[in-house]
């Protein structure tokens, strides 16, 4: 019943922000941060035979790493030939999902997970990450949206550990802690995931190594999602809960131990396209692919990091990015 509850609270919530999102892009207005550098084209090409008057609007939430996949989307588009409006940097999942659903906003990245569980009210997640896509792609196109092919990467749920002390312990992999003597299983996680009924206990359970018998509770604590990290650095516990392209797991030299028993659902991205817009201009899925088939959680990590540890802006780092990829050019 609680769930319920927090669902139609959460509904409410986004329908007044949708509305707000909605009245400023009726008046024409753009969030600040909506500048991008100028791009001419790369291995994206102008799409031939576009009208001159062709354009697409671009939203985004407004964590790092969607303004950076925002800002990749507006430049990818930008050098196909579109005219595009910049919405990216919508505050909350829900409010950019109705730009995008209402039509208000033409392209969007989104995560399956995110779809499958949040939009589409499904109470578990797929693990395997093709048959997840495919999931929410069958199921979105009755909300007049199509999904384009998924990035390989994957920003899910994950455990990480000190890459130096991982290699101590000889742990690569989730089923590995289950060898780990009790003080070495010692665990960083936040209030959402200790919580969950798809979260930390139901995981330890799979791993064959359950909370209160093998895992005793003054091994586990509790902290904020942004401590987690310097925590597992600092040896405050062995494992943190992360999530896996998170920039701070390259600047603090974690190791992402491998979820080999497939306990965490897939949150794969891809660019998701209103569907009416697509069938005006179907080459648009292909111009967004070219960007989705470079992403891996590697990239995003490294990318992340530039933004969340070295301060640079989201715009520049995507536009470096694809400059360096050869998907875009600089300008003349």
């Amino acid at each position: 019943m609680r769930t319920v509850l927090r669902s139609r609270a959460a509904a409410a919530l986004a329908a007044a922000l949708a509305v707000v999102v909605l009245l400023l892009s009726g008046c024409g207005l753009q969030p600040a941060g909506s500048y991008v550098p100028p791009v001419a084209p790369g291995s994206i090409q102008p799409i031939e035979g576009l009208p001159q008057d062709a354009s697409v609007t671009v939203t985004s939430k407004n964590f790092t790493e969607q303004l950076i996949l925002g800002k990749m989307a507006v430049l990818a588009s930008k050098a196909a030939g579109f005219e595009v409006t910049d919405l990216s940097n919508v505050p909350g999942s829900l409010p950019a999902r109705e730009l995008l659903r209402s039509g208000q906003a033409d392209v969007m990245w989104e995560y399956t997970g995110t779809a499958w569980l949040t939009y589409l009210g499904n109470e578990q997640g797929i693990s395997d990450q093709q048959e997840q896509w495919q999931a929410v792609h069958d199921a979105d196109l009755a909300n007049g949206l199509t999904w384009g092919a998924p990035a390989e990467l994957n920003n899910t749920y994950a455990l990480a550990m000190s890459r130096t002390r991982a290699e101590e312990l000889g742990v690569s992999a989730i089923s590995d802690l289950a060898n780990l003597p009790v003080e070495e299983l010692t665990f960083c996680v936040d209030a959402e995931f200790n919580s969950r009924q798809d979260g930390f206990n139901p995981m330890l359970e799979l791993y064959d190594i359950p909370r209160g018998t093998v895992v005793p509770e003054r091994n586990i604590g509790i902290y904020d999602t942004g401590a987690i990290y310097g925590a597992v650095d600092q040896g405050e516990c062995t494992v943190g809960e992360v999530f896996a392209t998170d920039g701070r797991i390259d600047a603090l030299d974690l190791l992402v131990l491998e979820d080999d028993r497939g306990f965490f659902p897939a949150y794969n991205a891809a660019p998701v396209i209103y569907t009416e817009t697509l069938q005006k201009y179907p080459e648009l899925e292909a111009v967004l692919e070219q960007v989705a088939s470079k992403l891996n959680d590697e990239t995003m990590r490294s990318l992340n990091l530039k933004v969340d540890v070295e301060g640079q802006e989201p715009e520049q780092v995507a536009y470096d990015w694809m400059v360096a990829e050869g998907l875009v050019s600089p300008a003349e």
